[in-house]
């Protein structure tokens, strides 16, 4: 039957259902395929810390929301335009955030009494009416699946887990995407098991198939292919972009890259990833707890490698003594660290920001490192390489703040050109040197010599008690402590003269009011500042990268504006920061849900302000 197409400019799905149901391979397919087709995209993937949680319970619901367009979109979306719920636990979670008149595709067949009674359903919501506000769509997923897969030597239980392709595929007929890559994705996945491959496929073909067919669905969407700077692009989550930003790092610098880990949520996909490139000379080792991982990191820098180590909030806190002894012995180590809320175990699946103050000053003794925040998923690609190339040039640790939204959230990523890249240049010392000063500084940086062990004439003492300035022997002298606490902030402080100034985006140069965000709210933050701009008001933007050293020119830019607004997902943390190094009474706007901010509520937040003036 012929049906009607609709054009939109931007759509935003959320995929939901029970941790078993397959929600995040769903959104992850459809995503891919969208970045396939051209659009762009930003997603939010949300899932329970719990391996598999009480089937049908709210807390094992899990989601995945993907806002894409035929333009440049900054966020995954405030609220969702379609619902895909799979039962009523993940109807009843998801449903306060769709809007009134929103799509809602409903599984029928989880709507059991029983599913209901498990969250709070005294009738079901489907068929008393309380759903009229939407435009409800309730099909038996699970039952046309199994229908569709009659006479496949599988299981019904096989049959049944079948039902997110059959859901994939009616989305993926609802909104014009493209299905060669699902179905060659699907032949690679399960090439070991040829009946369970055949299943899917044809799961996935039934619902493409049903949308065709069906007269419940009327109207199919069109979002035509966003405009993009000419280039090779690719779908890329954080994670893997920080990974792919290490190996970059490493070819730039000559360096092998030895990532010590402990598997920990939400970093443990950098250590996966990075442990697929050993051809770019890149050694992972999976230690038995966070102290060691870092120690082998450290080791491995000490031996003349780039050493890295991955982690959360939690590892931060056990690997500080190490990284102290890294400032102590100033050799380059990347500390990764991918925010979760806290505190302890707390929200391990959930997003944060909240270890700023921890990464600036978590450690015991004067041991200052440089801090760098990526601001967006591809973002981390370039971050790691910056935080990289501080690490070798001021032998320095630097720690690396992302997050558990920029980590598991994807967008298009144009490949850069390698040529454009920075040389990273290690300058190890020269061999056989004549009285070879281990602690005597270059004048321009104020980094030591990296003396790689074995290397002759290069003998000298390494380890965590203070060193004396120039031979680095052993020193309980008062006035060398002094002076070599001072050397060790100064070469960091020094480093604000070799980052880029804070650039402020203030196209009228009218605004009085600055909004300044870092890491992962700068999506956020600018689809605020767009909405607030739309509507003739006028307000300045600015993001940090570098948060320790501050940009040189912050101080100019804070005495610019009448009022700045600083939202994080923390109790203030650069607020404080800031109120302390510059006195500048900042405006603090803060949320602690474990979610990224809405573009929405941070657009009413700087109104707000505007309108105080």
């Amino acid at each position: 039957m012929t049906k009607q197409v609709q054009q939109l400019d931007r759509v935003i799905i959320r995929f939901a259902g029970d941790s078993g149901d397959g929600m995040q391979l769903t959104g992850d397919r459809f995503t891919q395929e969208t970045a396939a087709f051209g659009n762009d995209l930003s997603t939010l993937p949300n899932f329970p810390a719990e391996i598999r949680a009480p089937a049908g319970t709210l807390p094992g619901v899990s989601s995945f929301q993907l806002h894409f367009a035929d333009h440049d979109i900054l966020t995954p979306g405030d609220a969702p335009n379609v619902l895909v719920a799979m039962n009523p636990a993940a109807l009843k979670a998801n449903l306060g955030d769709l809007p009134r008149g929103a799509d809602l595709i409903v599984n029928t067949d989880e709507f059991s009494k029983r599913n209901l009674a498990k969250v709070g359903y005294a009738a079901d919501p489907v068929e008393d009416g309380s759903l009229a506000e939407y435009r409800v769509h309730a099909l038996p997923l699970t039952s046309m699946t199994v229908t569709a897969l009659t006479g496949f030597e599988i299981s019904k239980k096989d049959a049944e887990r079948a039902k997110n392709m059959f859901a994939l595929g009616l989305l993926s007929w609802l909104y014009h995407r493209p299905t060669e890559g699902t179905i060659s994705f699907l032949e690679k996945k399960f090439g070991r098991k040829p009946d369970i491959m055949k299943a899917n496929i044809a799961a996935f073909q039934a619902g493409w198939s049903y949308g065709e067919t069906t007269e419940a669905f009327s109207v199919q969407y069109e979002i035509k292919p966003a405009e993009h700077a000419p280039g090779l692009y690719r779908n890329i989550t954080g994670n893997v972009a920080l990974a792919y930003g290490l190996v970059a790092a490493g070819e730039q610098s000559g360096l092998s890259i030895y990532l010590g880990s402990y598997p920990i949520t939400p970093a443990s996909d950098i250590l996966h990833e990075l442990s697929k490139h050993k051809k770019f000379g890149v050694r992972t080792f999976q230690a038995e707890d966070e102290i060691a991982a870092v120690g082998a990191a450290l080791g491995a820098s000490f031996g003349g490698s780039l050493g890295v180590t991955t982690t959360s909030g939690p590892g931060i806190a056990l690997k500080s003594e190490t990284i102290g002894l890294g400032v102590a012995t100033e050799l380059p180590l990347l500390i990764i660290d991918v925010q979760r809320a806290g505190p302890s175990t707390g929200l391990p699946t959930k997003t944060e920001q909240a270890d700023l103050l921890q990464a600036m000053h978590g450690r015991n003794g004067e041991a200052p490192v440089p801090v760098v925040a990526p601001q967006s998923p591809s973002d981390c690609f370039d971050a790691a390489i910056e935080a990289a190339r501080i690490a070798v040039k001021y032998r320095t640790p630097v720690i690396l703040l992302s997050d558990g939204y920029l980590a598991n959230g994807s967008e298009p990523w144009r490949l850069p050109d390698v040529a454009s890249l920075p040389k990273i240049e290690p300058n190890f010392a020269a061999a056989n040197q004549e009285d070879f000063q281990p602690f005597k500084r270059d004048p321009e940086t104020l980094a030591r010599p990296w003396a790689i062990p074995g290397t002759a004439g290069l003998e000298h003492r390494i380890g965590g008690l203070e060193k004396a300035d120039g031979s680095g022997n052993i020193s309980y002298d008062p006035s060398n402590h002094d002076r070599m606490v001072r050397l060790r902030q100064a070469k960091i402080d020094g480093i604000a003269n070799d980052i880029a100034p804070l650039a402020v985006d203030d196209p009228s140069g009218e605004a009085r009011v600055l909004v300044l965000g870092w890491g992962g709210t700068f999506g956020a933050i600018s689809a605020a500042v767009r909405r607030v701009r739309g509507k003739g008001q006028h307000v300045a933007q600015a993001h940090l990268r570098h948060l320790n050293p501050f940009p040189a020119n912050l101080p100019e830019v804070l005495r610019s504006y009448d009022k700045v607004v600083v939202p994080e997902i923390n109790l203030g943390q650069l607020a404080l920061l800031l109120r302390g190094r510059f006195l500048v009474d900042v405006i603090g706007y803060n949320q602690v849900r474990g979610l990224p901010f809405k573009a929405e509520e941070l657009q009413g937040v700087i109104q707000d302000v505007i309108d105080s003036e």
